[in-house]
């Protein structure tokens, strides 16, 4: 369970720092872009824990 809801936060947020970076008006293969989706999926990585700790 734990391994899977760190998989599921690291796609969900990484995807979604990927997003925020379009919107703020980078492309997709640029530095910043690169940087919110590894903020992103670092970000996923502790809310999946956290989600995993709260249903064990």
């Amino acid at each position: 369970m734990n391994k899977l809801c760190i998989f599921a936060g690291t796609t969900i947020f990484g995807t979604l720092g990927g997003l925020l970076a379009t919107l703020f008006g980078m492309e997709a293969f640029s530095l910043g872009s690169f940087f919110l989706s590894g903020v992103g999926s670092v970000l996923g990585v502790y809310v999946g824990w956290k989600v995993a700790q709260h249903y064990k």
